[in-house]
């Protein structure tokens, strides 16, 4: 007869071996869906060999849908991920083709040549249409160069990398408050708010989301280009999001004033709330992602013993999975608010996009992995959001992932399944990350 030591022991075995064995068969599902599922489907379909760059707009069997306009957030994330698959399918030499590609487009016709900076959108065949800047559009032309120099150790791309760094450093960066502005006229002057400006209009207001995009920016370029101004402005970008964007509750506030000063609703009627919710929500999205970049910019700076940015991660990990998780089907919801006088978060979109449920499987695999004793069970809702989106995003039939989970809104199993806004970079980076973190013999285990 086994004693109860041994029984127990067997029991502990046979529970790693059971994670084991997960761990390599998402690893392989999820390798399986990033090949055929996604980047097959794309490219070299999406590659605009006639007027450059890339096509953006796509009905949901990916036949070319009639907007074709490029803006330069989505060609900067085709070229992102294009050089990103080039290293992680290196057999593949499409990729670093059509990252090439990217960035001549980039160069040829996204860059202003007169006034510097990338155009925010130009037409199918390159006119401009829109040629205001912003800090938003210019990381991601960062972030995009970054790691297209990585794939091809062009220095042209790395000369056209600098530059876009030092121009959003001349006219963008705030020398006193900290932080950048995000609305930028062509010629690099900023846009402020006036007596005339809406409230509902995000321009004069610094944000949340281009500030962790500047981020993650940042934290690609350091990589590439270790230069002492790129590293102060990564740790002054790290603090300014951890300290001060984040709520003590463990959640961003989504817009401020130039100093800094939250922009709120909350005082307001609740049909006021509603109609201004684009400024002013809980967005567990861009909570559980941000905690991911938090940590990664923190492992590129190799900060040592960074106790506080870990707790802070982990904190909004936590609110987003007590808050805004679905405890039935799984899924972050997309926005909540905390109205006034209640202590408890209302769910005011239950719907479930498809990025923050990529950017959730990303980070609850990396919070696994930290704290895989912890109680918030991070394993366990991993698998949970995985077999989610499985069942609920990713098209089986026609390729790449719905807008929007099935199960809260069916329509978009018909809906366009590539616009200027939708891509793949952000289930491209989950999935690249997830599978290298389960395939890993030694996944990280202990929390700065």
């Amino acid at each position: 007869m086994k004693t109860p030591a041994v029984i127990f022991a067997l029991v502990i075995v046979l529970g790693c071996t059971d994670k084991n064995n997960s761990r390599s068969r998402i690893a392989d599902e999820m390798d399986n869906s990033l090949r055929y599922e996604t980047l097959e489907k794309w490219y070299p379909l999406a590659v605009d060999t006639l007027y450059g760059g890339f096509l953006s707009s796509y009905t949901h069997d990916f036949k070319p849908a009639d907007n074709q306009d490029k803006m330069i957030v989505t060609q900067a994330r085709h070229t992102w991920t294009n050089a990103r698959a080039s290293r992680f399918y290196s057999g593949v030499d499409s990729y670093k083709a059509n990252a090439r590609h990217g960035f001549e487009f980039l160069k040829a016709v996204m860059w202003d040549e007169q006034y510097g900076g990338f155009y925010t959108r130009v037409d199918y065949q390159g006119n401009v249409k829109d040629s205001s800047k912003t800090a938003y559009g210019n990381a991601f032309g960062i972030y995009a160069l970054a790691a297209c120099y990585q794939a091809t150790e062009d220095t042209a791309v790395l000369n056209l990398v600098k530059q876009a760094f030092l121009w959003l450093e001349k006219h963008s960066h705030d020398s006193v408050y900290s932080g950048y502005y995000q609305h930028l006229k062509r010629n690099g002057e900023r846009m402020p708010r006036t007596p005339e400006t809406s409230s509902l209009a995000e321009t004069g207001y610094k944000d949340q989301n281009s500030s962790i995009h500047l981020l993650e920016a940042f934290t690609e370029l350091y990589q590439v280009w270790p230069d002492p101004l790129v590293k102060e402005r990564l740790e002054e970008m790290l603090k300014l999001i951890r300290d001060t964007i984040v709520t003590p509750k463990g959640y961003m506030t989504l817009f401020f004033t130039p100093d800094w000063t939250p922009v709120s609703f909350i005082d307001s009627t609740k049909a006021v709330i509603a109609e201004h919710h684009r400024l002013d929500h809980v967005s567990f999205g861009h909570d559980v992602e941000t905690a991911y970049l938090l940590t990664e910019a923190s492992h590129v700076l190799e900060l040592k013993d960074d106790t506080v940015t870990y707790r802070i991660a982990k904190k909004m990990v936590d609110h987003a999975l007590t808050n805004g998780w679905d405890n039935t089907t799984g899924g972050f919801y997309d926005e909540g608010y905390y109205f006034k006088g209640s202590s408890a978060i209302t769910i005011t979109h239950e719907t479930k996009n498809w990025w923050a449920q990529a950017e959730g499987l990303n980070t609850l695999l990396l919070m696994a992995d930290l704290y895989p004793d912890d109680s918030m069970a991070y394993f366990q809702k991993f698998e949970t959001l995985w077999r989610y989106a499985d069942k609920y995003l990713i098209d089986h039939e026609h390729g790449d992932w719905f807008e929007g989970g099935l199960d809260k809104q069916p329509e978009k199993k018909t809906a366009l399944k590539g616009h200027i806004w939708k891509g793949n970079y952000h289930h491209y980076r989950s999935l690249e990350n997830c599978i290298t973190r389960l395939r890993s013999t030694r996944p990280q285990q202990q929390a700065h």
